[in-house]
């Protein structure tokens, strides 16, 4: 090849590789939906909330503790008036309250029902000292990578996605109802010219912090 062509060549590449690796900010689709049942404004800053083992999608269940440490930090950076106790406070003060048989059993009816059973929920209420308790539920989450640019048969840059489906009630312990209950699905994209993905932190946190926004 040509020195000349060989160098046009290069200084193609180079200035392809220059505004690539401008920052391009992520793309997200979020798409909430919330229902208010009894929750009022002010109410979960009164009462407290505890958060309960987490529900995923078969072949996510190592996800459950992650999902539900993500979700409380991001509550507590976003509603620091809000006293949370997280899913292993909730867990020690079960334990300490000999009622890991009774939590044992309330989740494993919701799981087939749904549904709480009201005198094990108060019970639970008492034990970790909070009126409210939040329930997680991610059905989906899933990545995934495609070549977008390449020159002279090399991939220059990838977009990385990911996609969320959350589902998050928060029940009345005293009442045995649901207080508020929201889903969240939420597509993340961005190019990069490496192999970073989107990561499952990054993806729970901004699928938190758009349930969180609804809150009262």
């Amino acid at each position: 090849m040509p020195i000349d062509k060989l160098l046009s060549r290069i200084a193609l590449i180079a200035a392809c590789v220059m505004l690539m690796s401008c920052s391009v900010a992520p793309q997200r689709y979020s798409t909430p939906q919330v229902q208010r049942i009894t929750l009022s404004k002010g109410q979960l800053e009164e009462g407290g909330l505890a958060f309960l083992t987490p529900s995923t999608v078969t072949g996510q269940e190592e996800d459950k503790q992650p999902l539900a440490l993500i979700f409380t930090d991001t509550l507590k950076l976003d509603r620091p008036a809000i006293h949370v106790v997280p899913l292993a406070g909730t867990i020690s003060a079960i334990n300490q309250a000999g009622l890991i048989e009774t939590y044992k059993g309330m989740y494993r009816d919701y799981r087939d029902t749904g549904v709480f059973d009201p005198a094990a929920l108060r019970q639970i209420g008492e034990a970790s000292g909070v009126r409210y308790a939040g329930q997680l539920k991610m059905p989906s989450f899933s990545q995934g990578s495609k070549g977008r640019f390449g020159i002279f048969g090399l991939e220059l840059m990838k977009t990385q996605t990911a996609n969320i489906r959350l589902y998050f009630q928060i029940w009345d312990t005293r009442t045995g109802g649901i207080a508020w209950e929201g889903v969240e699905e939420l597509t993340a994209a961005y190019d990069t010219m490496g192999e970073k993905t989107v990561t499952f932190k990054s993806v729970v946190e901004d699928a938190a912090r758009e349930l969180i926004k609804q809150l009262p």
